[in-house]
């Protein structure tokens, strides 16, 4: 029985030891936390916050919204550049009440990561400057500025035209199986204050080799999904609040029975809200009504091989990100003119909401009633295509959803940085 107790007593005395601050230690955990120093909370969805809190250390940071000073918001959309264009929003509260700012950032297409996050911290801490000025923190800080700085004209050669080109190819190989998988897109944009034109390619082809082996011979099965996507998009600006367009569509899938399908869809939408004001909150309705066709591979449910058909879509957006949280929605509803008891229903959502101090709600998915398959294949489906999923199933509904809860409780501030034990490359074997 000694020699539990001995054991206990040693990792107990460590524990001891290990929590027991020295002099020193607390003198700069008070300087790190810094009393007076502003309180800040960042709400960032692709934020590197280690990054930040080791290149802004003036600041306190605090885990909870209601203990905050200063609410930091970042929001991003998609930039006519190819780039990504960052709202950084500071919204003052307690002695900061009223204090409030937006800070606008563009990346261009051929930045890394690294210079984004860089240029997007440097941004944040002039934002943070008119709040740290009102601390006694303000002692510590310089502001400089790179010398000789000039105007420059900018000359866009390009004209705001913007191609990208992706490819992913995986491969992988067991004994009994091999896997093929491609992925391609090209994407031709060009996006100005009136214009939007975009053009998105994108091609799947996937091959799945299964090897059996038997005692005098070995039996090879081979499926294959080949799909090419093609969607354009022109849209021209009418005010801050209207916008009209054309949707043009192609497609070809051996999963969903289309040898080639097109739809034209002239559009028309409306938000809300100023368009400028799209980073915090939309409420966009679009309508869009005209022509699909559809040629099958092989024979449908309805005994068809081609369809000629009139098709509207009713599509509405809502969108808000502020302080205490975020909401999306989207429904979607669309039929066939020659035939209304063809449609379909979708409702997609995602919502995350600061109920108080420590304890956040989120609750993402969708459902879809759906009765519009008219390229459902007749002939019947083998156990391989429900297995690999290499074929559209017939089906009146899709639910998909989840939730999540969070609670967090002790110390409010979150300055200290410790990356040892973190991460590694993040390849590993399923």
């Amino acid at each position: 029985m000694k020699k539990p107790v001995h054991a206990a007593l040693i990792i107990f005395t460590i524990l001891l030891f290990s929590l027991k601050a020295t002099p020193q230690e607390n003198e700069n955990l008070s300087d790190t936390l810094r009393k007076d120093a502003a309180k800040i909370f960042i709400d960032c969805f692709d934020c590197d916050l280690n990054y930040i809190r080791q290149q802004i250390p003036y600041v306190n940071y605090v885990r909870d919204v209601k203990e905050a000073e200063v609410f930091i918001l970042v929001t991003s959309q998609q930039a006519g550049s190819g780039g990504q264009q960052f709202t950084i929003t500071f919204q003052g509260s307690g002695k900061f009440n009223g204090m409030n700012d937006t800070l606008v950032y563009t990346s261009n297409p051929d930045e890394t990561n690294t210079i984004i996050r860089e240029k997007k911290t440097n941004l944040m801490k002039m934002g943070l400057m008119r709040y740290v000025a009102r601390t006694p923190v303000f002692n510590e800080i310089e502001i400089n500025h790179n010398a000789g700085l000039e105007q420059e004209q900018v000359v866009d050669r390009w004209n705001n035209w913007v191609f990208e080109l992706q490819t992913e190819p995986q491969y992988e190989s067991e004994e009994s199986s091999k896997r093929l998988e491609l992925r391609n897109s090209v994407n031709i944009t060009k996006v100005t204050p009136d214009i939007k034109f975009e053009i998105e390619l994108d091609h799947f082809y996937n091959r799945e080799k299964f090897i059996e082996y038997e005692e005098t011979d070995t039996i090879e099965s081979t499926y294959i999904t080949n799909e090419i996507f093609a969607n354009n998009l022109i849209v021209k600006s009418l005010n801050d609040h209207w916008s009209t367009g054309v949707l043009l569509n192609a497609s070809s899938s051996t999963r969903e029975n289309y040898d080639f399908r097109t739809e034209i869809l002239p559009s028309i939408e409306y938000d809300l809200f100023p368009y400028s004001e799209s980073t915090h909150r939309q409420l966009r309705f679009l309508y869009s009504i005209g022509y699909q066709y559809n040629n099958y591979i092989d024979s449908t449910i309805y005994n068809k091989l081609e369809d000629h058909l009139a098709k509207e879509v009713f599509n509405i957006a809502y969108q808000v990100q502020e302080k205490w949280g975020s909401i999306n929605l989207a429904l979607i509803g669309s039929n066939y003119l020659n035939d209304f008891s063809k449609y379909r229903l979708e409702l997609g959502t995602s919502i995350e909401l600061r109920i108080f101090k420590g304890f956040s709600l989120q609750i993402g998915g969708g459902v879809a009633y759906i009765n519009d398959q008219l390229n459902l294949k007749k002939s019947d489906i083998t156990e391989a295509e429900r297995f690999l999923e290499i074929r559209e199933l017939a089906t009146r509904y899709r639910i998909e959803g989840g939730i999540g809860l969070t609670y967090t409780f002790g110390s409010i501030y979150n300055n200290v940085v410790n990356p040892r034990f973190g991460s590694g490359t993040g390849f590993h074997f399923e």
